[in-house]
């Protein structure tokens, strides 16, 4: 198992600044929300996309990939009525698989609850469709690029729109790309009432990426989750991806999260 950060919780941090504190601490990995970087990754030119991936190699850490896909630009939306918005929505996720892969990214995280969410007049089963229709063309340009798109399933009170490992494996079942997977977010997980372990160990196959946080939001080893059992069960299924640490809360300060995230998860491995 490999460690990684997510890069939010770094406000107002130069992302070269980023990839050596978290190089220092020992992480593996750093994962960007685009959002930090840019309004629109279209507005990155490939030189900036060259320096960044440099920054990486530089600071001896690498870029695991991109989350919090669709937050900007505004009005993206995977399954809106509107033909217009989802073709637009479409062709900006393709574009973020080119950006990935030019930072040197191999994993991008579907999360964006709102930006996924069911809008009416669709019912849930025209949404779904509408959201395959979409993932089935961006996962062939994503093999082409190998990079793997991770569908998250998360807590209902940010989105009504898959929920559970069972519906998240449905949708990867559906796209049915070797570059299509599943991702298990530990906080989205206790907050539906999963049981992480037996999920872990059921969807084995699917796995490629775990976001690791606590019930409070707050770092691993924070709050009410029993960590134990599902490093255990990864280990079982002999996962090889990155524990990337995604906290919701950015308290006390990021030197502090990140420090702590990792010397809590090493102890368990």
């Amino acid at each position: 198992m490999k460690f990684s950060i997510c890069n939010e919780m770094f406000e107002n941090w130069k992302i070269d600044d980023v990839f050596e504190f978290a190089a220092k601490l020992g992480y593996d990995a750093v994962e960007i929300a685009p959002f930090t970087l840019c309004n629109s990754v279209v507005d990155v030119s490939k030189g900036e996309r060259d320096r960044i991936r440099r920054a990486a190699e530089k600071a001896k850490i690498a870029v695991a990939g991109l989350h919090w896909l669709l937050v900007s630009p505004k009005g993206l939306h995977l399954s809106h009525p509107d033909t217009e918005i989802r073709s637009k929505t479409r062709d900006y996720f393709l574009e973020l698989i080119k950006f990935c892969r030019d930072v040197g990214g191999t994993i991008m995280v579907i999360g964006s609850p709102k930006e996924r969410s069911v809008m009416a007049p669709l019912t849930y089963q025209q949404a779904w469709e509408y959201t395959k229709e979409t993932f089935i063309e961006c996962a062939q340009l994503a093999q082409e690029k190998d990079v793997i798109l991770c569908m998250e399933p998360l807590y209902r009170e940010s989105t009504g729109f898959i929920n559970t490992p069972e519906e998240a494996v449905k949708m990867i079942q559906d796209v049915n790309s070797p570059n299509f997977k599943l991702i298990l977010d530990v906080f989205s997980s206790a907050s539906v009432g999963i049981d992480l372990p037996a999920a872990i160990r059921e969807h084995r196959e699917y796995l490629a990426h775990v976001h690791t946080n606590d019930d409070n939001q707050k770092w691993p080893g924070t709050g009410g989750v029993d960590y134990p059992p599902i490093i255990e069960a990864l280990k079982e299924i002999n996962y090889k991806g990155y524990l990337s640490t995604e906290v919701f809360i950015f308290e006390p300060d990021p030197e502090t999260i990140a420090r702590e995230s990792i010397k809590y998860l090493k102890s368990l491995i």
